[in-house]
């Protein structure tokens, strides 16, 4: 069916419209991933610091070997988004983590959601996390996710962090070639190379602490969970806002090819109408020419 030209307008403003939208989304999510990512950055240089207090802690006490904790029941935090226009983002990490459930045994994980659509994607594969928490909105509100991840792990019954707990982290970081790859990465127990000493201290200035041993390691332990979530959380926000650079460019790109196909049908269109007004035209004028007969 052929269109007319005045159709043909209205859906080239539309899709006008539509490219601006997307332009100005691709816009945001390049603008918003610069902050988590020099947050990322940042909690890993701190993260670097906290790493070193455990070798220093380790050389100064001694090795520290933690009583095995049994893998029957594991904590999962997934970090979710709950901002769309990212593709499958969700949907992704929701087969990770629940292939990964598969592998511990049925019913032998327990999951802490960071966002409600993620929410949504882990109970359309059967798993029901127990509690869902909002995802940071900017880079200033991981700090305050974080904290609350460890307040819940350090409330949690069972064993306390110092005696380690089998708690993982599942987040999409970036890939190599700019893709998304979902992971699942532990976070306790304690690394074994965290708490073993090593035979020889790389400087002359020999490590030294004042605390109580407990209460030096209880802290190095809970500020190394925050440190990790924090980076967790800081990485799927970088990915999530690559994800949606990548859709919204993918949209742009058919939107144009769109629009220039519309342009040549409005050329078309355009050209065909003045192609029949000067018939019109030129009829008239030969009409006008003619003598009239008797």
């Amino acid at each position: 069916m052929a269109q007319t030209f005045e159709s043909l307008t209205r859906h080239h403003q539309t899709l006008t419209s539509i490219r601006g939208i997307v332009h100005a989304m691709k816009t945001l999510s390049a603008l918003n991933a610069s902050p988590y990512e020099s947050a990322a950055r940042s909690i890993e240089t701190y993260h670097q610091t906290l790493i070193a207090g455990f070798r220093a802690f380790a050389y100064r006490t001694g090795d520290i070997t933690l009583p095995p904790v049994p893998r029957a029941s594991q904590l999962v935090v997934v970090f979710g988004s709950d901002h769309g226009l990212c593709g499958n983002y969700n949907e992704r990490l929701a087969d990770g983590v629940a292939a990964h459930c598969r592998g511990a045994g049925k019913n032998a994980c327990r999951l802490l959601c960071i966002g409600a659509q993620m929410n949504d994607a882990l109970v359309d594969r059967g798993l029901r996390p127990d509690a869902v928490l909002l995802p940071p909105a900017s880079a200033e509100g991981i700090g305050r996710l974080a904290g609350e991840v460890v307040t819940r792990l350090a409330g949690l019954p069972g064993r306390p962090l110092l005696q380690g707990r089998t708690t993982s982290l599942a987040f999409t970081e970036r890939g190599e070639t700019g893709g998304q790859t979902p992971v699942i990465r532990q976070l306790l127990p304690l690394a074994p190379e965290l708490l073993k000493r090593e035979h020889r201290w790389p400087s002359r200035a020999l490590p030294d602490y004042t605390m109580a041993p407990d209460a030096l390691l209880a802290a190095l332990v809970r500020n190394h969970i925050f440190a990790s979530v924090f980076w967790a959380s800081a990485e799927a926000m970088v990915t999530e806002n690559a994800a949606r650079l990548a859709r919204m460019q993918q949209a742009e790109q058919a939107v144009d090819d769109r629009l220039e196909a519309l342009n040549g049908d409005l050329r078309s269109v355009r050209q065909s109408e003045i192609t029949s007004e000067l018939l019109d035209v030129i009829i008239g004028f030969e009409a006008l020419k003619k003598p009239a007969r008797r």
